[in-house]
């Protein structure tokens, strides 16, 4: 075990070089310091719940940070804010329910994230990636999304890698603009959309994301003119005027069974 520039290396964690590994060790928070020269910090298989505010603000080092497999629900505001040079960022097998906006701002050298396989993860904001123009790959497989805005991933230039399975996609109208963007980058971008199945509506339940086409959202573009309205009223009114006349001659028929009946009766004393 050596120790790093500027300290020791913390208590039931492995330090090499500039990597520090702290994973497995039941740990139910974070080690309050580390080797100020930090590089790589796994910090995996723990039962870590939450980040202390500034925690990375004096490893300038840091490239890759592995937090997979904890009980992480959220990260504080200004974590990264001193780790300019973090390219990987491991956020798997956590509790995450949301990524906020602005939640990765400080990260913009990030090259990978993933955040697979959070199963209460519903929702990414618009502004979750902002500020990741280098981010190459991007792994929200396995989550609890049902949809995912447009403009999160369209702040993304230099995504290369998209990961999507696993995940209860609605395939409804609000879908499309997500799935024509991603049919124009399936050509440079990586991705498991084979294995990305829509949960709902019924019809399209099962079928690959990328198996629906710009016909299978045909009904969402129906729009009615002005002689269509029209149409749709006259064909209202005739079937009101049908209806009247139907059951005003219903109601002769049957006023006219009743006298012959009488009439049967009184002839028949």
């Amino acid at each position: 075990v050596a120790a790093g520039a500027g300290g020791g290396c913390p208590v039931l964690c492995t330090c090499r070089g500039q990597a520090v590994d702290c994973s497995g060790q039941r740990l139910f928070s974070v080690p309050p310091e580390l080797p100020l020269d930090t590089g790589n910090l796994s910090l995996a298989h723990n039962r870590i719940a939450s980040i202390p505010p500034g925690y990375l603000a004096c490893y300038g080092q840091l490239r890759a940070l592995d937090l997979r497999n904890n009980s992480l629900a959220a990260l504080p505001a200004g974590l990264f804010l001193g780790a300019r040079r973090l390219a990987h960022l491991d956020l798997s097998y956590n509790n995450f329910s949301l990524v906020a906006a602005d939640m990765f701002l400080e990260a913009s050298g990030l090259l990978r994230l993933d955040l697979s396989h959070n199963p209460g993860l519903r929702r990414v904001h618009p502004q979750a990636f902002r500020g990741l123009a280098q981010l190459r790959e991007l792994d929200l497989s396995y989550g609890g999304l049902s949809a995912i805005s447009l403009d999160a991933l369209e702040g993304l230039p230099g995504l290369v890698g998209l990961r999507l399975g696993g995940n209860p996609w609605v395939c409804g109208c609000a879908m499309e603009p997500f799935l024509k963007w991603l049919r124009g980058r399936i050509q440079r971008c990586a991705s498991d959309s084979q294995l990305a199945e829509c949960r709902a509506p019924p019809e399209v339940a099962g079928a690959p994301l990328l198996s629906l086409t710009e016909e299978s959202f045909q009904a969402c573009h129906l729009t009615l003119t002005l002689d269509d309205y029209l149409f749709i009223a006259f064909v209202g009114f005739v079937v009101s005027i049908a209806s009247v006349a139907t059951n005003f001659l219903l109601g002769i028929t049957a006023n006219c069974c009743h006298r012959w009946s009488k009439a049967s009766e009184d002839e028949d004393v």
